[in-house]
């Protein structure tokens, strides 16, 4: 004995079945979407600290484990001395110079320091992160002149760049 559905209870049937097809669909796309931004803020948490350009430069290598972070970056070339890829002065320039201090490097810190809060040191002295990329074969007393004119406008945490793979002790 066959039964026979009435009107009403086939239709009911009928939109459960579209009801439960568009579930799925649903469910399909929204796994797309977050498959795709978990692989987006993979690749983008590998690296936080996005260093400039170095082709024209060799880094010194080392056994140093930690990763750079976002700061200030100032880059020595074997012509010229930049600050976040902008020329300011010449590494001829900074070895004539005769004392510790390099004029157009001191300006361009002291405006990129005005634009920053920096935290105190016991001595209220403001200290703020920078790190220095340069040539492995850079004269040193280039780099101590960065340094020097670094420290003197409120950049004492000096960090250098360094090209990882060094022989461990």
């Amino acid at each position: 004995m066959s039964h026979n559905k009435s009107p009403r209870v086939k239709r009911h049937e009928r939109l459960q079945k579209r009801i439960k097809g568009q579930a799925n669909l649903s469910l399909t796309s929204l796994m797309d979407i977050f498959t795709i931004l978990v692989f987006f803020l993979l690749v983008n948490s590998q690296n936080p600290a996005k260093l400039p350009d170095i082709t024209q430069l060799q880094l010194p290598v080392s056994t140093a484990e930690k990763d750079p972070k976002e700061q200030l970056i100032v880059m020595i070339t074997k012509k010229d001395i930049l600050v976040q890829d902008m020329q300011i002065a010449t590494v001829a320039e900074a070895m004539a110079n005769k004392s510790d201090n390099i004029a157009a490097l001191g300006a361009e810190l002291r405006f990129r320091a005005a634009k920053t809060i920096a935290p105190l040191n016991e001595q209220g002295i403001p200290e703020r992160d920078i790190t220095i990329l340069s040539d492995k074969d850079t004269p040193y007393s280039v780099i101590r002149k960065v340094m020097a004119t670094c420290s003197q406008n409120d950049f004492a945490k000096i960090s250098f760049a360094v090209a990882r793979g060094g022989k461990k002790s």
